[in-house]
């Protein structure tokens, strides 16, 4: 394996990317984590516990996996998995929780080993790949400017910096927002962090309970959703950007990791697509060889987060969500431009990218399954409709029965 060198030069621009993917996590999904510790009557160990497990095997997984391919492998908790769980928790005992996450996460492993999943991703179309992260990425983009009404000084105040950057010294754009932005907060007195003190957080272990009822009402939805909702569009992520490893790993390492992770109350975590797509583009560093210093770097934020647990989770969630919404739009500019040229170069399959792109962008949720899923059948099936190609749609039943049994 030929690795580039790395200079001092190339750490700045891989490390603030990550730096921002953390920050626009934390702060953007990680108060799902606090909702559903709130509904579940957990005690602050038992949530300062679940922070360190996610947090410390996020962080463990991703810069292994970019260590070991040397590309911007990014991971992150389950958010739709995490939301989904709000619903449940209050109804399940939490031994029984603790069985559902480590029965999700074998089959996982199963999946990964199996290496149909790999499979399915080889057979997505470049354009409906491309449009279905465009349309996942859109409303991001869009919070960027839509805080304006609540906010305007501070959105101005960002997008006008951000652009200025942009036509002096591109390359410093996002680190020149990340910073003006913190200073103007600190100078409105609109976020202070003299509270903040670094209390290390203490695992707590519970033994599983395994049931059938969690089995099926909490361990298979959250399979489910995980697996449509962020290894899907993760690994189609790191497609667009030309990154080329095998799910299989990724799905095996995240797997193994949320098992070990699930007896101290980590739900689920995966390849990260939203914020990794802030890693894995030119923005992250402009040689692609270079930017699994992003990953690297993801790995060490999330375990320092993890080892102080809830102080510095609750940092992250005390910026503004205006904040976080505009540094979140600014930074995946480059990855929505990208994805939409990708997703209309080609001439023959434009419409059916065009139609993946809108109806991952209208976020349907029905059944439990949420946009990305939907939005990739409708380009599918739009694509089999109008280019007369249903291999991959006829190849589903085949793989589903291999994966969770002959009755999905």
């Amino acid at each position: 394996m030929n690795t580039p060198s790395i200079r001092p030069a190339d750490l700045t621009h891989p490390i603030i990317a990550a730096l921002i993917s953390v920050i626009v996590n934390y702060g953007g999904t990680f108060i799902l984590v606090f909702q559903g510790a709130k509904v579940a009557g957990l005690t602050p160990e038992q949530t300062a516990s679940w922070i360190w497990s996610v947090s410390i095997g996020v962080g463990l997984t991703g810069a292994w996996l970019s260590f070991r391919y040397r590309e911007p492998i990014i991971t992150a908790w389950s958010t739709p998995g995490a939301a989904f769980l709000i619903a449940v928790l209050p109804n399940t005992p939490y031994a029984e929780m603790i069985g559902a996450y480590m029965l999700s996460a074998i089959g996982f492993i199963v999946l990964g080993a199996s290496g149909y999943f790999e499979r399915v991703v080889k057979m997505i179309p470049p354009g409906i790949a491309a449009g279905l992260l465009a349309g996942i990425l859109l409303r991001f983009g869009i919070g960027a400017f839509d805080g304006a009404g609540m906010d305007p000084l501070l959105v101005g105040a960002l997008i006008l910096t951000y652009a200025l950057l942009r036509r002096f010294t591109a390359r410093y754009a996002i680190v020149g927002v990340l910073i003006a932005g913190i200073a103007l907060l600190l100078g409105m007195g609109q976020v202070s962090f003299g509270s903040v003190t670094l209390e290390p957080a203490m695992p707590v272990f519970t033994y599983p309970v395994f049931s059938m009822s969690a089995l099926l009402s909490v361990a298979l939805p959250l399979f489910v959703i995980t697996l449509t909702g962020q290894y899907m569009p993760g690994m189609l992520v790191l497609r667009n950007d030309g990154f080329k490893t095998s799910a299989n790993p990724i799905l095996t390492v995240t797997g193994l990791g949320s098992l070990l992770m699930a007896p101290f109350g980590s739900h689920a975590f995966n390849v990260a697509a939203i914020t990794a797509a802030i890693c894995t583009g030119r923005e992250s560093h402009e040689e692609a060889g270079k930017r699994y210093i992003a990953g690297l770097a993801c790995g060490v934020f999330y375990i320092l987060v993890g080892v102080f647990g809830t102080t510095l989770a609750a940092l992250f969630v005390v910026l503004p969500p205006t904040f976080i919404t505009t540094l979140a739009g600014l930074a995946l500019l480059g990855a929505i431009g990208g994805s939409l040229a990708t997703a209309l170069v080609d001439l023959r399959g434009r419409e059916t990218a065009l139609i993946t792109f809108l109806a991952t962008a209208a976020n349907i949720t029905l059944f439990g399954l949420g946009g990305a899923f939907w939005g990739l059948a409708a380009g599918l099936i739009a694509h089999g409709l109008i280019h007369g190609d249903f291999s991959l749609l006829r190849r589903f039943p085949r793989l589903s029965r291999s994966v969770v049994g002959d009755g999905r």
